[in-house]
């Protein structure tokens, strides 16, 4: 009953258009910009000839993510969904991927753990307007290309595998900004924000755990640089210090989600913003 094929540029319209119904903000650039990060792991799903949902993944050799999943709701509770997340899953298997990742709004997580996913954080998605007179910003450099080897090296060793295919793309995007903290030649965290026309979301951001008073710089300088902008992040709920720091500064919670591994926990304890909830 149900096919899946690999999605084309023709089916970004449709994907757009069902992703809206969930009031997801995606546009086409979203989905062009996943097609050219992995080529072969965006899917739309049919019944019969009629396209009825979509998911997209990314693989990070030993690690992969599954990103939006979407099912037109005339075809709910009918076995589309799993068929195209297990679809997704032996893509990224087939790729490398020992442990798969995502994140689900708590209403959908016990569908994911009848497909073998476990509980791991809940996160919190936090929005607000971007204000540079609430956080430090000191002891922080912008990211130049002869950093940017070392802040990929830094990101895998604890995001558990390479995301060099997607942090090159966004640092080297003009807009984009990267800022790192280095101490006696080591990089102890950095962040990036993607900057678009009067919005920007921040993530990833990595810091070691014994040093997050770091993260708080690393926000500053990114904040101060986007002064006046609505600001999205995502980021775990345990970390209530910086949470309580930009609530204070304006920012409101707007949903949250948990994340979910298929596979042993890949990643090493640090302070953390995920780089968005369709690549982690």
């Amino acid at each position: 009953m149900f096919s899946i094929k690999p999605m084309s540029s023709e089916d970004i319209e449709f994907a757009v258009r069902i992703t809206d119904k969930m009031n997801w903000n995606l546009t086409e650039q979203d989905f062009t910009f996943m097609m050219q990060l992995e080529p072969e792991g965006c899917f739309t799903l049919l019944c019969s000839s009629e396209k009825i949902g979509i998911t997209t993944t990314i693989s990070y050799g030993r690690i992969g993510w599954i990103g939006n999943v979407v099912v037109d709701e005339r075809y709910r509770r009918r076995g589309a969904g799993s068929a195209i997340i297990k679809h997704a899953i032996n893509h990224l298997t087939s790729k490398g991927a020992e442990t798969v990742g995502l994140y689900s709004y708590e209403k959908k997580a016990d569908f994911y753990a009848k497909l073998g996913f476990k509980r791991d954080l809940q996160f919190v998605v936090l929005n607000g307007k971007a204000s540079s007179s609430n956080v430090e910003a000191s002891n922080v450099k912008e990211a130049r290309k002869a950093e940017v080897q070392k802040i990929i090296e830094f990101d895998s060793s604890y995001f558990g595998a390479s995301r060099r295919k997607l942090l090159e793309k966004i640092i080297n995007e003009l807009d984009n900004l990267c800022y790192y903290y280095i101490e006696n030649g080591e990089i102890l965290g950095y962040a990036i924000a993607k900057v678009y026309d009067n919005y920007a979301e921040i993530g990833p951001l990595v810091c070691r755990r014994e040093r997050s008073n770091i993260a708080k710089n690393l926000l500053g300088a990114i904040l101060k640089r986007v002064e006046g902008s609505e600001v999205s992040m995502c980021l775990p709920r345990k970390e209530k210090e910086i949470i309580n720091m930009l609530l204070t500064s304006g920012f409101k919670e707007s949903f949250t989600v948990v994340r979910m591994f298929s596979g042993p926990i890949p990643f090493r304890d640090c302070v953390y913003i995920a780089e968005s909830l369709e690549r982690g």
